[in-house]
């Protein structure tokens, strides 16, 4: 009996084995007759022209333990803002035999997460702390492709470069930090799985909360949140844009950069919030000391207007004015808002103005100490 599937599945692997054949040996380009493969075609040729052959052996060779060293010292805060991500996916894929990598900008393991089968070395090889995963070492992944291409990718058997990494099936999509540049990836791979193309959209949604957590973990004294009137603020979907006390942006997050292009014509010269919205800067902090929560409509100098909520960084003190360190205000106003929800989390979060992962990994630092 036939499973539903099997027959596209088939063939979907043998338009790969043809799309290897014509650009691996015999040197034809696909181009026009590969269905978003083009990313993929480029990823081949780089590895072609820097001396490898699909049937090469994959060392897969971590580190120098110095390197290793200053990765984990210079990745510390993206580890710590993606654990409470990885948590979640473990759980939205664990019946499906893939688990979770975690890089920094080179392509070089800093986490790993899920129902990682430690008895198989094709899974515990690609899984260590410091594995270097970049395209120049284990050639065409969605590792690889998602730090060169800046877009999230499907990647299935085939489609990998090395014979031998044939096997795995990944979804990635790289992440942006606060100050647009990228800092790493995040993938979602499997060994001798069926092929699941809509993982591309999870590890995607999943890398905008990792950069959220990102942005908000950027010391400032006012986070906006954004999105376009009528929709719904309080999600991973919104923009984050971080303000100094005297409205320098801080940092901000993908979908803000994109809403508010002012944040990138400059390159890496710093904001002033001032240039983005056309009112009084001054107004945003009153808005949030005096606000209801409410969101408010804020022009911007192109004539378009953004939807907004305002929300204080706390600064907090304890009797005889001394000053409580700031992350024991933030746990503790968390606490009081989870409180207040009555333990609804997203509830919470969303009084807040941060997102649930957010929360999550707060209150687990606490906990931690």
């Amino acid at each position: 009996m036939s499973v539903p599937g099997d027959s596209a599945a088939h063939g979907r692997l043998q338009r790969i084995a043809l799309a290897r054949q014509a650009v691996l040996q015999e040197g034809r380009s696909l181009a026009g007759s590969w269905r978003d493969g083009a990313w993929i075609e480029r990823s081949w040729r780089r590895c072609l022209d820097n001396g490898q052959r699909p049937q090469d052996a994959v060392s897969f060779d971590v580190v120098p333990r110095q390197q290793a060293r200053r990765v984990e010292e210079g990745n510390h805060l993206l580890v710590s803002a993606a654990r409470p991500v990885l948590e979640q996916l473990g759980r939205a894929i664990a019946s499906t035999r893939y688990f979770a990598i975690l890089t920094n900008q080179d392509g070089v393991v800093v986490d790993a997460h899920g129902p990682i089968d430690a008895a198989d070395p094709r899974a515990a090889v690609i899984t260590r702390i410091g594995v270097d995963l970049s395209e120049r070492s284990v050639g065409t992944t969605a590792i690889g492709a998602a730090l060169t291409e800046l877009q999230p990718v499907w990647l299935h058997r085939g489609e990998h470069f090395f014979d031998r990494t044939g096997c795995y099936s990944c979804a990635g999509a790289p992440l942006f930090g606060p100050d647009g540049s990228c800092v790493g990836m995040l993938d979602l791979t499997g060994i001798d799985v069926p092929e699941r193309p809509e993982l591309k959209h999870l590890v995607a949604q999943s890398a905008r909360s990792i950069e959220n957590a990102l942005t908000l973990s950027r010391p400032h004294r006012l986070a906006l949140r954004l999105n376009w009137p009528g929709r719904l603020l309080g999600d991973d979907d919104d923009g984050l844009v971080c303000l100094d006390g005297d409205g320098w942006v801080a940092g901000s997050n993908s979908a803000a950069r994109q809403m508010l292009t002012a944040l990138t014509s400059g390159g890496m010269a710093p904001s002033h919030c001032s240039e983005l919205f056309a009112q009084p800067w001054e107004q945003l902090f009153d808005l949030a000391r005096n606000g209801d929560g409410a969101p408010v409509e804020l022009p911007l100098w192109s004539g378009l207007r953004l939807s907004c909520t305002a929300h204080a960084a706390g600064e907090g003190r304890v009797q005889g004015g001394a000053r409580l360190p700031l992350r024991d205000v933030e746990i503790a106003l968390i606490r009081k808002a989870v409180d207040e929800a009555r333990g609804n989390v997203m509830e919470a979060a969303r009084a807040l103005g941060i997102s649930r992962a957010t929360v999550y990994r707060k209150l687990g630092q606490k906990a931690g100490r």
